[in-house]
Protein backbone atom coordinates (compact mmCIF):
# COMPACT_ATOMS: atom_id res chain seq x y z
CA UNK A 1 0.00 0.00 0.00
CA UNK A 2 2.06 -1.07 -1.07
CA UNK A 3 4.96 5.79 1.15
CA UNK A 4 3.68 8.70 2.55
CA UNK A 5 6.00 15.99 5.85
CA UNK A 6 6.19 19.01 6.67
CA UNK A 7 4.77 22.44 5.98
CA UNK A 8 1.95 23.83 3.99
CA UNK A 9 4.62 25.42 1.87
CA UNK A 10 4.28 22.07 0.14
CA UNK A 11 1.73 23.78 -2.07
CA UNK A 12 4.47 25.58 -3.93
CA UNK A 13 5.51 24.76 -7.48
CA UNK A 14 7.15 21.40 -7.98
CA UNK A 15 9.43 20.30 -10.78
CA UNK A 16 9.77 16.56 -11.04
CA UNK A 17 12.21 14.55 -13.11
CA UNK A 18 11.14 11.10 -14.23
CA UNK A 19 14.06 9.25 -15.79
CA UNK A 20 14.83 11.88 -18.38
CA UNK A 21 11.28 13.23 -18.65
CA UNK A 22 10.71 16.53 -16.88
CA UNK A 23 7.24 17.51 -15.80
CA UNK A 24 6.60 21.01 -14.59
CA UNK A 25 3.59 22.03 -12.53
CA UNK A 26 2.24 25.52 -12.08
CA UNK A 27 0.26 24.07 -9.20
CA UNK A 28 -2.82 26.05 -10.18
CA UNK A 29 -4.93 24.22 -7.64
CA UNK A 30 -7.60 25.61 -5.36
CA UNK A 31 -9.46 23.99 -2.48
CA UNK A 32 -12.67 25.68 -3.71
CA UNK A 33 -12.15 24.76 -7.38
CA UNK A 34 -15.54 22.99 -7.69
CA UNK A 35 -17.46 25.37 -5.43
CA UNK A 36 -19.76 26.43 -8.26
CA UNK A 37 -19.35 23.69 -10.86
CA UNK A 38 -19.76 20.67 -8.54
CA UNK A 39 -20.36 21.84 -4.97
CA UNK A 40 -21.22 18.39 -3.58
CA UNK A 41 -18.25 16.52 -5.01
CA UNK A 42 -16.62 15.89 -1.61
CA UNK A 43 -19.79 14.47 -0.08
CA UNK A 44 -20.40 12.30 -3.16
CA UNK A 45 -16.93 10.79 -2.98
CA UNK A 46 -17.21 10.33 0.77
CA UNK A 47 -20.51 8.48 0.51
CA UNK A 48 -19.14 5.93 -1.96
CA UNK A 49 -15.90 5.38 -0.02
CA UNK A 50 -17.75 5.13 3.30
CA UNK A 51 -20.19 2.52 1.96
CA UNK A 52 -17.45 0.39 0.39
CA UNK A 53 -15.26 0.54 3.50
CA UNK A 54 -18.07 -0.76 5.69
CA UNK A 55 -17.82 -4.07 3.82
CA UNK A 56 -14.09 -3.88 3.15
CA UNK A 57 -12.14 -1.85 5.73
CA UNK A 58 -8.89 -2.52 3.83
CA UNK A 59 -10.16 -0.44 0.94
CA UNK A 60 -9.19 2.75 2.77
CA UNK A 61 -5.51 1.77 2.71
CA UNK A 62 -5.85 0.61 -0.89
CA UNK A 63 -7.21 3.97 -2.05
CA UNK A 64 -4.37 5.88 -0.40
CA UNK A 65 -1.92 3.50 -2.04
CA UNK A 66 -3.62 3.97 -5.42
CA UNK A 67 -3.14 7.75 -5.15
CA UNK A 68 0.52 7.23 -4.23
CA UNK A 69 1.13 4.90 -7.15
CA UNK A 70 -0.47 7.41 -9.48
CA UNK A 71 1.52 10.44 -8.34
CA UNK A 72 4.93 8.72 -8.53
CA UNK A 73 4.47 8.05 -12.26
CA UNK A 74 3.93 11.04 -14.59
CA UNK A 75 2.56 13.03 -11.66
CA UNK A 76 -0.96 13.01 -10.21
CA UNK A 77 -2.77 12.62 -13.53
CA UNK A 78 -4.75 9.39 -13.06
CA UNK A 79 -2.43 7.55 -15.46
CA UNK A 80 -2.51 4.53 -13.15
CA UNK A 81 -6.20 4.06 -13.99
CA UNK A 82 -5.73 3.70 -17.75
CA UNK A 83 -6.24 0.24 -19.23
CA UNK A 84 -4.27 -1.24 -22.12
CA UNK A 85 -5.44 0.11 -25.47
CA UNK A 86 -4.21 -0.22 -29.07
CA UNK A 87 -6.38 2.50 -30.60
CA UNK A 88 -6.63 5.41 -31.16
CA UNK A 89 -3.23 5.46 -29.45
CA UNK A 90 -1.35 2.59 -27.84
CA UNK A 91 -1.29 2.67 -24.06
CA UNK A 92 0.60 0.15 -21.95
CA UNK A 93 -1.19 0.14 -18.64
CA UNK A 94 0.76 0.92 -15.47
CA UNK A 95 -1.48 -1.64 -13.80
CA UNK A 96 0.74 -4.35 -15.26
CA UNK A 97 4.00 -2.91 -13.93
CA UNK A 98 5.68 -5.10 -11.32
CA UNK A 99 4.77 -2.92 -8.32
CA UNK A 100 1.11 -2.94 -9.43
CA UNK A 101 0.27 -6.23 -11.10
CA UNK A 102 -2.04 -8.46 -9.08
CA UNK A 103 -2.03 -5.93 -6.27
CA UNK A 104 -3.78 -2.67 -7.11
CA UNK A 105 -7.16 -2.42 -5.44
CA UNK A 106 -9.84 0.23 -5.63
CA UNK A 107 -10.07 0.60 -9.40
CA UNK A 108 -13.74 -0.35 -9.40
CA UNK A 109 -14.37 1.94 -6.43
CA UNK A 110 -12.96 4.86 -8.40
CA UNK A 111 -15.32 3.94 -11.24
CA UNK A 112 -18.24 3.92 -8.82
CA UNK A 113 -17.24 7.36 -7.63
CA UNK A 114 -16.83 8.62 -11.19
CA UNK A 115 -20.30 7.40 -12.12
CA UNK A 116 -21.86 9.12 -9.11
CA UNK A 117 -19.97 12.36 -9.79
CA UNK A 118 -20.84 12.31 -13.50
CA UNK A 119 -24.52 11.93 -12.62
CA UNK A 120 -24.31 15.09 -10.53
CA UNK A 121 -21.78 17.14 -12.55
CA UNK A 122 -21.14 15.65 -16.01
CA UNK A 123 -17.78 16.42 -17.56
CA UNK A 124 -16.53 18.54 -14.67
CA UNK A 125 -14.47 16.53 -12.16
CA UNK A 126 -11.27 14.77 -13.21
CA UNK A 127 -10.34 11.23 -12.25
CA UNK A 128 -7.09 12.65 -10.84
CA UNK A 129 -9.05 14.82 -8.41
CA UNK A 130 -11.27 11.86 -7.52
CA UNK A 131 -8.17 9.85 -6.56
CA UNK A 132 -6.89 12.72 -4.41
CA UNK A 133 -10.23 13.25 -2.67
CA UNK A 134 -10.65 9.52 -2.08
CA UNK A 135 -7.22 9.39 -0.40
CA UNK A 136 -8.04 12.25 1.99
CA UNK A 137 -11.44 10.79 2.80
CA UNK A 138 -9.84 7.39 3.41
CA UNK A 139 -7.49 8.99 5.90
CA UNK A 140 -10.39 10.51 7.82
CA UNK A 141 -12.50 7.35 7.77
CA UNK A 142 -9.46 5.40 8.96
CA UNK A 143 -9.08 7.63 12.01
CA UNK A 144 -6.36 9.81 10.53
CA UNK A 145 -6.12 13.54 9.83
CA UNK A 146 -8.25 15.57 7.44
CA UNK A 147 -7.14 18.41 5.19
CA UNK A 148 -8.55 20.74 2.58
CA UNK A 149 -7.66 19.11 -0.73
CA UNK A 150 -6.31 21.45 -3.43
CA UNK A 151 -8.30 20.65 -6.59
CA UNK A 152 -8.28 21.44 -10.29
CA UNK A 153 -6.15 18.61 -11.68
CA UNK A 154 -6.85 17.41 -15.17
CA UNK A 155 -6.35 13.89 -16.46
CA UNK A 156 -3.40 12.76 -18.53
CA UNK A 157 -3.81 11.07 -21.90
CA UNK A 158 -1.14 8.41 -21.58
CA UNK A 159 0.50 6.02 -19.12
CA UNK A 160 4.06 4.80 -18.67
CA UNK A 161 4.63 1.25 -17.47
CA UNK A 162 8.41 1.59 -17.68
CA UNK A 163 8.42 4.53 -15.29
CA UNK A 164 6.11 2.66 -12.91
CA UNK A 165 8.74 -0.07 -12.70
CA UNK A 166 11.49 2.49 -12.13
CA UNK A 167 9.88 5.12 -9.90
CA UNK A 168 7.87 3.17 -7.36
CA UNK A 169 9.76 2.09 -4.23
CA UNK A 170 10.26 -1.60 -3.56
CA UNK A 171 9.52 -3.46 -0.32
CA UNK A 172 13.15 -4.67 -0.54
CA UNK A 173 14.64 -1.17 -0.82
CA UNK A 174 17.36 0.01 1.53
CA UNK A 175 17.25 3.54 2.91
CA UNK A 176 19.42 5.08 0.20
CA UNK A 177 17.20 3.60 -2.48
CA UNK A 178 14.07 4.87 -0.77
CA UNK A 179 15.52 8.37 -0.50
CA UNK A 180 16.47 8.31 -4.17
CA UNK A 181 12.91 7.42 -5.21
CA UNK A 182 11.46 10.21 -3.09
CA UNK A 183 14.05 12.81 -4.08
CA UNK A 184 13.22 12.14 -7.74
CA UNK A 185 9.67 13.30 -6.97
CA UNK A 186 10.75 16.44 -5.10
CA UNK A 187 10.04 14.83 -1.72
CA UNK A 188 12.45 14.98 1.21
CA UNK A 189 13.38 12.70 4.10
CA UNK A 190 10.60 14.05 6.30
CA UNK A 191 8.12 13.24 3.54
CA UNK A 192 9.56 9.74 3.25
CA UNK A 193 9.10 8.98 6.94
CA UNK A 194 5.69 10.67 7.19
CA UNK A 195 4.24 9.03 4.09
CA UNK A 196 5.63 5.65 5.13
CA UNK A 197 3.25 5.98 8.07
CA UNK A 198 0.47 4.96 5.69
CA UNK A 199 1.67 1.46 6.54
CA UNK A 200 -0.13 1.96 9.80
CA UNK A 201 -2.97 0.06 8.13
CA UNK A 202 -3.49 -2.34 5.23
CA UNK A 203 -1.84 -5.66 4.48
CA UNK A 204 1.09 -7.14 2.56
CA UNK A 205 1.52 -10.44 0.77
CA UNK A 206 3.77 -13.09 2.30
CA UNK A 207 5.86 -13.24 -0.85
CA UNK A 208 7.34 -9.86 0.01
CA UNK A 209 8.57 -10.81 3.46
CA UNK A 210 9.53 -14.46 2.98
CA UNK A 211 13.21 -13.68 2.41
CA UNK A 212 13.30 -11.65 5.63
CA UNK A 213 11.97 -14.65 7.53
CA UNK A 214 14.12 -17.44 6.11
CA UNK A 215 16.95 -16.29 3.83
CA UNK A 216 17.74 -12.61 4.18
CA UNK A 217 20.31 -11.45 1.61
CA UNK A 218 20.93 -15.12 0.72
CA UNK A 219 22.43 -15.69 4.19
CA UNK A 220 20.23 -18.66 5.06
CA UNK A 221 19.24 -16.69 8.17
CA UNK A 222 16.39 -14.27 9.02
CA UNK A 223 16.81 -10.51 8.88
CA UNK A 224 18.72 -9.57 12.06
CA UNK A 225 16.67 -6.37 12.38
CA UNK A 226 13.51 -8.45 12.95
CA UNK A 227 12.34 -9.05 16.52
CA UNK A 228 12.60 -12.77 17.29
CA UNK A 229 9.08 -13.16 18.71
CA UNK A 230 7.63 -11.25 15.77
CA UNK A 231 9.71 -13.47 13.47
CA UNK A 232 8.05 -16.57 14.87
CA UNK A 233 4.61 -15.01 14.54
CA UNK A 234 5.25 -14.12 10.90
CA UNK A 235 6.66 -17.55 10.16
CA UNK A 236 3.37 -18.99 11.42
CA UNK A 237 1.46 -16.78 9.00
CA UNK A 238 3.93 -17.17 6.13
CA UNK A 239 5.44 -20.69 6.27
CA UNK A 240 8.50 -21.35 4.12
CA UNK A 241 7.27 -22.65 0.78
CA UNK A 242 3.70 -21.68 1.63
CA UNK A 243 1.20 -19.57 -0.29
CA UNK A 244 2.92 -16.30 -1.11
CA UNK A 245 -0.45 -14.62 -1.59
CA UNK A 246 -1.44 -14.99 2.06
CA UNK A 247 -1.92 -11.59 3.65
CA UNK A 248 -0.32 -10.17 6.80
CA UNK A 249 -1.29 -6.99 8.65
CA UNK A 250 1.18 -4.13 8.37
CA UNK A 251 0.39 -3.06 11.92
CA UNK A 252 0.10 -5.96 14.35
CA UNK A 253 -1.77 -3.84 16.94
CA UNK A 254 -4.34 -1.66 15.12
CA UNK A 255 -4.42 -3.00 11.53
CA UNK A 256 -7.41 -0.98 10.32
CA UNK A 257 -6.65 2.36 11.97
CA UNK A 258 -4.37 5.26 11.09
CA UNK A 259 -2.29 6.02 14.17
CA UNK A 260 1.37 6.27 15.17
CA UNK A 261 1.76 2.62 16.16
CA UNK A 262 3.64 2.06 12.90
CA UNK A 263 6.56 4.02 14.34
CA UNK A 264 6.36 2.33 17.75
CA UNK A 265 6.57 -0.99 15.92
CA UNK A 266 9.76 0.12 14.15
CA UNK A 267 11.34 1.00 17.51
CA UNK A 268 10.93 -2.60 18.69
CA UNK A 269 11.98 -4.19 15.38
CA UNK A 270 8.47 -5.06 14.30
CA UNK A 271 8.32 -3.30 10.96
CA UNK A 272 6.76 -5.70 8.45
CA UNK A 273 8.70 -4.88 5.30
CA UNK A 274 12.44 -4.46 5.01
CA UNK A 275 11.76 -0.98 3.60
CA UNK A 276 9.78 -0.15 6.76
CA UNK A 277 12.43 -1.26 9.25
CA UNK A 278 15.20 0.48 7.29
CA UNK A 279 13.85 3.81 8.58
CA UNK A 280 14.86 2.92 12.13
CA UNK A 281 17.50 0.20 11.90
CA UNK A 282 19.91 1.84 9.45
CA UNK A 283 22.89 2.84 11.58
CA UNK A 284 23.29 6.60 11.95
CA UNK A 285 20.32 7.39 9.71
CA UNK A 286 18.65 10.79 9.94
CA UNK A 287 15.29 8.99 9.78
CA UNK A 288 15.70 7.56 13.28
CA UNK A 289 14.96 10.84 15.07
CA UNK A 290 11.85 11.33 12.92
CA UNK A 291 10.60 7.85 13.77
CA UNK A 292 11.14 8.61 17.46
CA UNK A 293 9.29 11.92 17.16
CA UNK A 294 6.29 10.39 15.43
CA UNK A 295 6.23 7.42 17.81
CA UNK A 296 6.01 9.72 20.82
CA UNK A 297 3.73 12.36 19.31
CA UNK A 298 0.80 11.30 17.14
CA UNK A 299 -0.18 14.93 16.51
CA UNK A 300 3.26 15.55 15.00
CA UNK A 301 2.80 12.51 12.74
CA UNK A 302 -0.66 13.63 11.64
CA UNK A 303 0.56 17.16 10.89
CA UNK A 304 3.44 15.88 8.79
CA UNK A 305 1.34 13.21 7.11
CA UNK A 306 -1.28 15.63 5.84
CA UNK A 307 1.32 18.19 4.72
CA UNK A 308 3.20 15.50 2.82
CA UNK A 309 0.01 14.16 1.27
CA UNK A 310 -0.76 17.65 -0.02
CA UNK A 311 2.79 17.96 -1.29
CA UNK A 312 2.68 14.57 -2.99
CA UNK A 313 -0.71 15.40 -4.51
CA UNK A 314 0.88 18.41 -6.18
CA UNK A 315 3.50 16.41 -8.12
CA UNK A 316 3.37 17.06 -11.85
CA UNK A 317 -0.27 18.11 -11.93
CA UNK A 318 -1.91 19.00 -15.22
CA UNK A 319 -4.05 22.14 -15.06
CA UNK A 320 -5.72 24.76 -17.22
CA UNK A 321 -6.45 23.63 -20.76
CA UNK A 322 -3.94 20.78 -20.74
CA UNK A 323 -4.97 17.15 -20.52
CA UNK A 324 -8.68 16.39 -20.34
CA UNK A 325 -11.55 15.50 -18.04
CA UNK A 326 -12.02 11.81 -18.77
CA UNK A 327 -15.55 10.55 -19.21
CA UNK A 328 -14.37 7.13 -18.08
CA UNK A 329 -11.38 6.80 -15.81
CA UNK A 330 -9.96 3.75 -17.59
CA UNK A 331 -9.82 5.28 -21.08
CA UNK A 332 -8.90 8.57 -22.67
CA UNK A 333 -11.88 10.35 -24.19
CA UNK A 334 -10.98 9.41 -27.77
CA UNK A 335 -11.11 5.76 -26.77
CA UNK A 336 -14.36 6.24 -24.87
CA UNK A 337 -15.91 7.76 -28.00
CA UNK A 338 -14.60 4.85 -30.06
CA UNK A 339 -16.14 2.34 -27.68
CA UNK A 340 -19.38 4.32 -27.47
CA UNK A 341 -20.20 2.91 -24.05
CA UNK A 342 -21.81 4.63 -21.11
CA UNK A 343 -19.34 3.00 -18.77
CA UNK A 344 -16.61 0.42 -18.92
CA UNK A 345 -15.68 -1.71 -15.94
CA UNK A 346 -12.07 -1.48 -14.92
CA UNK A 347 -9.85 -4.47 -14.66
CA UNK A 348 -9.81 -5.10 -10.93
CA UNK A 349 -6.94 -7.19 -9.67
CA UNK A 350 -7.65 -10.78 -8.78
CA UNK A 351 -5.16 -10.51 -5.94
CA UNK A 352 -5.65 -8.12 -3.09
CA UNK A 353 -2.25 -7.89 -1.48
CA UNK A 354 0.25 -5.08 -1.25
CA UNK A 355 3.17 -5.48 -3.62
CA UNK A 356 5.11 -2.26 -3.46
CA UNK A 357 6.06 -0.15 -0.53
CA UNK A 358 2.69 1.30 0.26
Amino acid sequence: MSYIGVTVAALCCVVVVFGGLTLSSDAQLDTSFYKKSCPKVHSIVREVVRNVSKKDPRMLASLIRLHFHDCFVLGCDASVLLNNTDTPTKIESEQEAFPNINSLRGLDVVNQIKTAVENACPGVVSCADILTLAAEISSVLGGGPDWKVPLGRRDGVTANRTLANINLPSPFSNLDQLKDRFTAQGLNTNDLVALSGAHTFGRARCTFITNRLYNFSNSGQPDPTLDTSYLQQLRGECPNGGNGNNLVNFDLTTPNTIDNNYYSNLQVKKGLLQSDQELFSTTGADTISLVNTFASNQDAFFASFKASMIKMGNIGVITGNNGEIRKQCNFINKKSAELDLASVASKESSQEGMVSSF
